[in-house]
């Protein structure tokens, strides 16, 4: 009934659930959402753990993780396990945190391929039942730090995302910020110290079963050997926990670059400062190193650097390459894209034409919501790009090997695939531009 009534209530504009729409209403109630506007006395909260540990809060968690999916932990126990035995399993997680007996188990660490490269990073998970307890905490103490968080941040925040942040650097580019400081923070994750990480948690959070369970969490073993090894640093990527933690550690960073006038656009630890010469780029990186130096961090040598945007080069940043008043899909989107029409467009797939397309579509319509604002040069090699893909399919199909060219034009030309209803970049792109 309360849920209810808040989302009724959320619809009145200027409402404080308006302005705290995406809050879980099982865990704030309006009386908190005021005090957490109004600012709370001595500016810290206490006696947050009983909200961490009630049954709905624990639910609440598990279902975040089932929508999140991922895989089993060090115990073997998968998100579908897990939920056959919920209540057993929910009730022994709320007594054994009331009683204080609850100890986070290791992380499983696997190592998955970068982007577009060889290398590879390294990926920590959880099992379901810390990530569970995490998700409860992460509702619990979200509201406290987004309030915090300096407006250039766009990583992990409610009703913000990658698009806001590259529309945000596109307009500070047409306003004449030309000159840019490319950030590239080597292994963040890995690499953020835990003390003065839970000195950020304790300036606003002073319940101390809530700072030893995040505490916990941080020095839980990783399991990448049998015995496996407790890190010194790093909050695991995979776990629950870590995007907000992460926020808040760079948190005061957002801050120091707003306050000294500098531009800067963030998504977790991707990001970038936008400046109008040279020299104040120049400032704005020494500004840069003395920060992250003081809080134990570590700029890539040779990938944090100065840009400038009017000369061949360029940059990158959360997906897309911007050069010369220019942007397209950076290398490494385009091979990842690359990569998944292969997989579906294989000379000797067996399915039906029409199948094929279908499935190619969607790979098209999804990739190209996200890369539609690029240079409209992209669209045009890659629908011949595609074309050629199905192209070579047929002509397998008709005992002729290598790729569709040449005569395959004309036995096959454009329109055939648009009849065959094939997704076209182009012509998207082009109803994309024409005014609303």
């Amino acid at each position: 009934m309360e849920t209810a009534t808040v989302l009724e209530t959320a619809k009145a504009a200027g409402s404080i659930w308006g302005r705290w729409s995406w809050v879980d209403a099982s865990v704030w109630t309006e009386r908190m959402l005021t005090a957490l506007e109004n600012g709370v006395q001595g500016g810290k909260w206490y006696s947050l753990m009983g909200k961490v540990v009630t049954r709905s809060t624990l639910e609440r968690g598990f279902l975040q993780v089932k929508a999140n999916g991922g895989a089993a932990g060090v115990d073997h126990v998968a998100v579908e396990e897990f939920e056959q035995h919920l209540e057993a399993n929910l009730e022994k997680l709320e007594c054994s945190l009331r009683a204080g007996t609850y100890r986070p188990q290791g992380v499983r660490r696997v190592w998955i391929p970068k982007l577009g490269g060889k290398e590879k990073r390294p990926l920590g998970i959880p099992t379901v039942r810390d990530r569970v307890v995490q998700a409860a905490i992460v509702k619990v103490l979200e509201p406290i730090f987004e309030r915090e968080y300096a407006e250039h941040s766009y990583g992990f925040r409610p009703h913000r995302g990658c698009k806001d942040a590259l529309r945000r650097v596109d307009s500070l580019l047409q306003t004449g910020y030309g000159w840019v400081v490319d950030i590239d923070l080597k292994s963040y994750f890995d690499s953020i110290p835990h003390t003065p990480l839970l000195d950020r948690v304790a300036e606003k959070i002073a319940d101390g079963a809530v700072l030893k369970l995040i505490d916990g969490f941080l020095k839980a073993k990783v399991m990448e050997t049998t015995k496996g090894w407790t890190p010194e640093t790093g909050t695991p990527q995979g776990a629950v926990l870590s995007p907000m933690l992460s926020n808040l550690y760079l948190n005061p960073l957002d801050h120091k670059m707003a306050e000294e006038g500098y531009e800067m656009v963030r998504y977790a630890d991707d990001g970038v400062i936008l400046c109008r010469s040279q020299e104040e780029a120049e400032q704005a990186l020494q500004r840069l190193q003395s920060w992250t130096a003081e809080a134990g961090l570590q700029l890539h040598p040779t990938k944090t650097r100065i840009v400038d945007i009017a000369q061949p080069g360029g940059f990158d940043f959360l997906g897309y390459h911007f050069e010369r008043g220019r942007r397209w899909p950076r290398e490494k989107s385009l091979k990842k894209f690359k990569d998944n029409v292969r997989n579906k467009t294989k000379r000797n797939n067996g399915h039906s034409l029409n199948t094929v397309i279908e499935d190619v579509n969607r790979t098209l319509i999804g990739w190209f919501a996200y890369f539609k604002h690029s240079h409209r040069y992209t669209f045009t090699n890659l629908d011949a790009w595609v074309r050629m893909r199905l192209r070579s399919i047929l002509r397998r199909r008709q005992g002729r090997d290598g790729r569709g060219q040449g005569r395959d034009h004309h036995r096959w030309p454009n329109t055939f695939f648009a009849q065959q209803g094939l997704f076209s970049l182009v012509e998207a792109h082009a109803k994309a531009r024409q005014p609303s």
